[in-house]
């Protein structure tokens, strides 16, 4: 685990019931954050993560992130709770499962897909970041500093043989990244994409999975050291990049270990 402390911070996450939404809110509130933390259709979830964190550092709130109206309000409540918002982790997602259950075995075809499926991941896996970025940049702006952080996964994953509209979701988030890391150059507020790095265990993996094919899936808090180093004063300037989770070594210094995580693909910022 990272040694970054964050007390006076604030950040939301999107998505954080489970999986690595759930990591990510737990990691942010033991290193000292206050997390406000969303889900779209049930507390119940975020309720649950909240006192598990403890100490009232976690405020659950049923948010859409493919609403404007919603966005605006979760933007709102930590300018008016907290008085400030440092960060944003745009974790909330829909996945494969929506399309088939058996997606990992049996391939989905593009135009079997539902429309209506589509249009679901469509809008919130890429007008949900987008809505809430759109929220939250003004008061990062003005604060002189901010960090969005978009949770993306394997390029590979984006290419693969049935994943759609996942895959192009996903492709389209790592386009809104290095697009808006250059309209934000300059303000102190930055945007990279950070992604666990394989297949983990999370609420987009389908329940019938069989047990020998997840004991190979990746722990969500692998994800927790890298985004910390993200919140820091110590990724100042950072912008446009990758992170892989599963390349962080946490024997190494904060910056060294960062630059191990680096996957740029070749679409970093100058």
């Amino acid at each position: 685990m990272s040694g970054e402390r964050l007390e006076g911070q604030v950040a939301i996450v999107t998505g954080g019931g489970r999986g690595l939404g759930r990591a990510m809110v737990l990691g942010l509130a033991a290193a000292g954050a206050r997390v406000i933390t969303t889900a779209s259709r049930e507390a119940t979830e975020i309720e649950a993560v909240a006192r598990e964190a403890g100490n009232d550092r976690v405020v659950p709130i049923l948010a859409d992130v493919t609403r404007e109206e919603d966005c605006a309000r979760v933007v709102a409540m930590a300018r008016d709770r907290f008085g400030r918002l440092d960060m944003l982790v745009n974790n909330a997602g829909r996945g494969m499962k929506y399309v088939s259950d058996r997606f990992l075995t049996e391939p989905a075809r593009f135009w079997e897909t539902d429309p209506d499926v589509w249009r679901m991941v469509i809008d919130t896996n890429v007008n949900g970041p987008f809505l809430m970025a759109r929220a939250a940049a003004p008061l990062m702006i003005a604060a002189g500093r901010g960090r969005i952080v978009n949770i993306t996964m394997n390029h590979a994953t984006m290419r693969r043989r049935g994943f759609s509209p996942y895959g192009p979701s996903k492709a389209a988030l790592e386009s809104e990244t290095i697009i808006w890391a250059q309209d934000l150059n300059g303000t102190g507020v930055t945007v990279n994409g950070l992604l666990p790095g394989g297949a983990t265990a999370t609420g987009m993996i389908p329940d019938g999975l069989p047990q020998e094919a997840r004991t190979g899936l990746l722990d969500p808090a692998i994800i927790v050291p890298p985004l910390l180093w993200l919140a820091s004063d110590a990724s100042d300037g950072v912008t446009g990049r990758r992170l892989d989770a599963s390349r962080w070594r946490g024997e190494l210094s904060g910056a060294e270990a960062a630059r191990a995580a680096m996957d740029d693909a070749g679409w970093a910022i100058a």
